[in-house]
Formats: structure tokens, C-alpha cells, sequence
């Protein structure tokens, strides 16, 4: 009963949405019947005069103005390609295991089987409607799909070859959802998504959303900045209307949605329901470690120009890392002895390694191939490639920032690192001093007054306060400075640093078409905002402590599953270096930093290796 009530109120939403298709060719047609009329009016001596010649032929003209201007917006409709979600294609051959399991799970549903079935790095699973037929044949440089992972070309499942437009919906699966779910949980998180394509399958509710795909990107199209002034002009006017029958359409097109997703829940209810409600489990938790992964693992070795190409088994890790630490995350574990959903491809691997370069072009906007600049890393050269190296660069970038604010390198000229890359330099201009004190405000003194005055002396230096620098001012002004020249100097090299991303295009053209792909447009879905001043300074300090640990006290660079980059410590984590940085960076006072590195027998004064 529940499975009709859904059907039949997605049906009547999609009858609506077509009712507004109908009578906006009516309003085209309207002053075309009219001119009609009046021609055969006159034609026949029924209608006849001067008065009525004028009108007949006013009426005439603008007959043919409106049915242009409607065959131009049918053709705008009709040609705008609808935009496609980035994801990696799984062709059937490379996963037979899986398309089986996904009939069979339609069979047992009583729906239509999806056409094909895809991949998304993200934890998310849907529906995918890719009938029109400009999907068929993607236009050149467009990279929607696996067809932009060259680096991957030649690889059973991951080939290029042209693709015809399916016949019914492709499903699209999230990738960590394969490494981290069992079969049996997979095939029960899949089962209301799989069921609908029964409503899918229905001709009203696909007419309907045809219609409105179709003006989606028929507004992306008329949206596009990359046009003449006549052309500007023309589809502005074309824009207005899609817009309008867009909004005209929005809230049966949503009814409809819920109306099929309702529909789709209540025939998945008779498969696998017990099983169901642990699986949602899995799906928060893998949501939970994959969002821990992406930014505490995966953004540090983007950012060193690497990309980690096996995220999907990293899941695995961080979650099963998370279960030994949390309680409330006990017993999840005791399920990996089942059999993986990742068994049911061929090659596991190559997906996966497909899926991770996916994700860095998503929320990195790094390059679609493989480079020089841009190479895959292992997990286990994780440590050597991406920690080591990000620590010591940015030490590097810590140093050069100190020698231009004219910061000397030792107090004592005799000191063993006299004129060299030292801990105990940092550290020294850190400190707090007396002069310091005498800058520090009053209760009632106005913060952004002084911050104001005292930022005119780092303006001369060409170096921006942020709010969280000017918060650094009232405490320690040169705490605030080396924070606004580090922001200043990474932007610098940032500004520097060649588009990796625009070179792998191919040399494209620019279109709606590639709006996906636009490289103004990448990352699509940044993962942090840009750091705060206070955030570069605290991460420059500890990697330049790290740097100072591993040259003279024999620590090593880590990879912690869950917090990214991490110092070892005769083989331990060593957890208590934050909450000592920060100290420093806060206050100005080292005196916990310094315990902690006379504990593990650090050496400050003696100078580290730089990249």
C-alpha cells in the first residue's frame, strides 16, 4: 500500500511538471492560433477591413518573433547537456560479481536493473539519470568521468572507449562504502536506492525529469560568461524564461522526488530490513573516518604535491584505528573477518587508485593525470615522501620568513649553531620579553584600534594582519609578525606555483559543457577554509620541533591513521607536543616546550636539515 501511495503521488507531482511544459507551448502557440484565425478571416471576406489588415499583420509578426524566440529556447533546452556527477565509470567485465549482485538485488526488488554502475569518492549512494544523448558522446576535454584518469588508461574496466547513452539509470556507489562494508551490508544499503528505479521506470516521472534537467542546464548554458554581447543578449533573454519555468516547476519536481523515495523505501522494507539497520551504522562511521582521512591524511600530501592512491584501504585503517581507541566503536572490527564488498571487483586495487585521483581533482583541484609534480604515494612511503618533507619544508619556509624580518640566528656567536637553521632561534624570538609588556593593553583598551595602529609597521613590510594576527598583537607583536609573514609567503609561493590543474585540461576549450571541469571552479568541494595566521605559525613551529627531534634525538616521522603526520618516538606517538606549541605560540612562554624537548633529549641549538 505504502509502495502505491509513493508511486501515485510521484506521478501526479510529474503530471503537474508536464502541465507547465504544456502550457508554455500553449503561451508560444497562442498568438500563431490567433494569427491563423485572422489570415483565414480574411481570406474568406468574413473578417475584412483597414483596421483588421493592420492588426492581422501586427499579429502576424509577432506570431513569427514568439515561435523563434520558443524554437531557439526549445533548442537551448534541448541541446544543453545536463551536468553529470565526476565519478569512475565500473564497466562489467572489470566487476561481474557486483553487477550480479545488483540484479539479482533488482530481481528480489521487482524493478528494472541499473544500466551500469559507477563509483564516487564520497559516502553517498544514488541514482543517476544519463539518457540524454549528449552523454552518449562527451565533447573533447570534458572529463566527467574515468575518461580524464589517462594515468589509468588501459586497464580492464577503466578503458576510454566511447559510450553510448544507457537506457536506464546508472548507480553510482560511494568507494569507501566497497573497502569498508561487507557484501551483506552493501547489498542492504543499496536496496532502497536500487528500488528506484521502479518509479524511475515510470514514462510521466521520466518525462518530467527530463523537462526539468533540461532547463537546469539550459540555465547553466544562458549563465555562461564566456560570450559576445549579442550572444549575451540573446541567451539573457532566453535565461529568463528557463528561470521562470524552472521556479515554475521546482516544487513538483521536489514532491515528486519525495514521492519516489518514499515509494523506493517502502518495496526495499521486505529485503534484508534487520540487516539494514546495522548497515546505516557502517554508513556513519565510514562517513566519519573518510571525512578524518581526507583532511588529516589526504590534504597534507595533496598539498605536497602527492596523492595517496589507495584512500579507500586507508578507510579500513583509520576505522579499525578508531575502534581500538573508542569504546563506542567496539565490535565493529569483529565484522572484518566477512567478506569485503571490495571482492566483488576484479581489481581492487586499480579502482581504487582510480578513486583517490578522483578525490584529489574533487576537493584538491590537483591535476586529472598523474605528473612530475603530481605522483601517487604509497602508505608505506607516507612517513619519508609526505611527512618528512612537509615538515622540513616547512621549517625552510619558517627560517627564510626569520632572516626577512631581520631575526639574529644566535645570542652567543660561539654556540654550536651559530649562523645555521636552529630550534633555539625560533624559539628565542618566540619568547616573550619584558619590552613585550609594555605593549600589552589595559581592560578597557579597544582591540581593533590597537591592532589597527600597531599593523601600520607590518603594512611597510608588505605583510597583512589577519583578525586572528591581530589578536597575536596585543600579546607579542613579533609573535604576530612572523604569523602574517608566513600567511604572506605561502601565498606567494601559491601565487608562484604553476596551474597543474589548467595544463591537464588538454587545452580544452572553455564551455557550459566543461562548467563541471572549469578549473575557476576546482576544488568543487574544498575541505577546510583557508588557514588562519595563528594555524601556519603553530603548524610551522611544530614541524621545525619535529625537524629538530628527528636530527638530533632519533625520533622519526609518523603516519597516524586518524590525526595525519605524526613524530615517533622510539616507535610511540608522541601525543603532547600540541598543547606545548601552542603555549608558545599564545603566550610566548617556551618553558613547557623546553621541558618537553630536555625530556626526550632535544638539542635546540643544534641546526637541522632543510629540503
Amino acid at each position: 500500500m505504502g509502495v502505491e501511495v509513493g508511486a501515485q503521488s510521484a506521478r501526479s507531482q510529474a503530471l503537474a511538471v508536464l502541465r507547465i511544459r504544456s502550457r508554455a507551448l500553449a503561451v508560444a502557440l497562442l498568438p500563431a492560433a490567433v494569427a491563423v484565425v485572422l489570415l483565414a478571416g480574411g481570406s474568406t471576406g468574413h473578417i475584412t477591413g483597414p483596421g483588421w489588415d493592420t492588426t492581422r499583420w501586427i499579429v502576424t509578426a509577432l506570431a513569427v518573433l514568439v515561435l523563434l524566440a520558443a524554437a531557439g529556447i526549445a533548442l537551448v533546452v534541448a541541446r544543453a547537456r545536463p551536468a553529470m556527477s565526476p565519478t569512475v565509470a565500473i564497466a562489467e567485465e572489470s566487476a561481474p560479481d557486483l553487477y550480479r549482485m545488483v540484479r539479482d538485488l533488482a530481481d528480489r526488488l521487482d524493478v528494472p536493473a541499473p544500466s551500469a554502475i559507477a563509483l564516487t569518492p564520497d559516502c553517498d549512494s544514488w541514482l543517476e539519470d544519463r539518457t540524454h544523448l549528449a552523454h552518449g558522446r562527451p565533447p573533447p576535454g570534458d572529463r566527467d568521468e574515468t575518461e580524464g584518469l589517462q594515468g589509468l588508461r588501459g586497464v580492464r574496466g577503466l578503458s576510454s572507449r566511447p559510450r553510448r547513452a544507457p537506457s536506464a539509470p546508472v548507480l553510482v556507489i560511494g568507494s569507501p562504502f566497497l573497502w569498508w562494508m561487507r557484501v551483506g551490508e552493501l547489498r542492504a544499503v543499496l536496496a532502497p536506492v536500487v528500488a528506484g528505479t521502479g518509479p524511475s521506470a515510470h514514462p510521466d516521472i521520466a518525462a518530467a525529469r527530463r523537462f526539468v534537467r533540461g532547463l537546469d542546464a539550459a540555465v547553466a548554458v544562458t549563465s555562461a560568461p564566456t560570450r559576445g554581447p549579442l550572444t549575451r543578449t540573446v541567451l539573457g533573454g532566453a535565461g529568463w524564461v528557463t528561470r521562470l519555468l524552472l521556479r515554475s516547476c521546482r516544487g513538483h519536481a521536489a514532491e515528486m522526488e519525495r514521492g519516489v523515495a518514499a515509494a523506493a523505501a517502502e518495496r526495499a522494507q521486505a529485503v534484508d530490513y534487520g540487516l539494514r539497520i546495522v548497515a546505516q551504522e557502517q554508513v556513519g562511521l565510514a562517513y566519519a573516518g573518510w571525512d578524518r582521512l581526507l583532511t588529516r591524511v589526504a590534504l597534507p600530501a595533496w598539498r605536497m604535491g602527492r596523492w595517496p592512491s589507495r584512500l579507500d584501504a586507508g578507510v579500513v585503517a583509520a576505522l579499525t584505528e578508531l575502534s581500538r581507541r573508542d569504546r563506542l566503536a567496539e565490535g565493529f572490527t569483529s565484522r572484518l573477518g566477512e567478506r569485503p564488498a571490495c571482492d566483488l571487483l576484479e581489481e581492487p586495487g586499480t579502482v581504487d587508485e582510480a578513486a583517490s585521483l578522483l578525490a584529489a581533482r574533487l576537493f584538491h583541484g590537483g591535476p586529472a593525470e598523474p605528473g612530475p609534480d603530481w605522483a601517487p604515494v604509497d602508505w608505506l612511503e607516507y612517513p619519508d615522501e609526505v611527512v618528512d618533507r612537509k615538515w622540513r619544508a616547512d621549517a625552510a619556509r619558517l627560517h627564510r620568513v626569520l632572516d626577512a624580518l631581520g631575526v639574529r640566528h644566535s645570542t652567543d656567536p660561539a654556540a654550536p649553531g651559530s649562523g645555521g637553521p636552529t630550534l633555539a632561534r625560533v624559539l628565542d624570538h618566540l619568547m616573550a620579553s619584558p619590552d613585550d609588556d609594555r605593549h600589552v593593553p589595559g581592560p578597557d583598551a579597544d582591540a581593533g584600534v590597537l591592532a589597527t595602529n600597531r599593523g601600520g609597521a607590518y603594512e611597510e613590510m608588505g605583510i597583512g594582519l589577519d583578525e586572528d594576527d591581530a589578536e597575536l598583537v596585543l600579546g607579542n607583536e613579533r609573535t604576530a609578525a612572523l604569523a602574517a609573514g608566513l600567511s604572506a609567503e605561502l601565498a606567494r609561493e601559491e601565487a608562484a606555483a604553476p596551474d597543474l590543474a589548467s595544463a591537464s585540461a588538454g587545452g580544452a576549450e572553455p564551455g557550459p559543457d566543461r562548467a563541471l571541469w572549469d578549473d575557476g571552479l576546482l576544488p568543487l568541494f574544498p575541505l577546510q577554509p583557508p588557514r588562519s595566521g595563528r594555524e601556519l605559525l603553530a603548524d610551522h613551529v611544530t614541524a621545525m620541533v619535529c625537524c629538530a627531534a628527528m636530527d638530533t634525538a632519533g625520533a622519526a616521522p609518523g603516519l597516524d591513521w586518524l590525526d595525519g603526520p605524526s613524530l615517533l618516538v622510539d616507535g610511540v606517538r608522541a601525543a603532547d607536543l600540541a598543547p606545548r606549541v601552542l603555549t608558545l605560540v599564545e603566550s610566548g612562554d617556551p618553558t613547557p616546550l623546553r621541558d618537553w624537548l630536555r625530556h626526550l633529549g632535544v638539542r635546540p641549538e643544534k641546526p637541522v636539515r632543510l629540503v
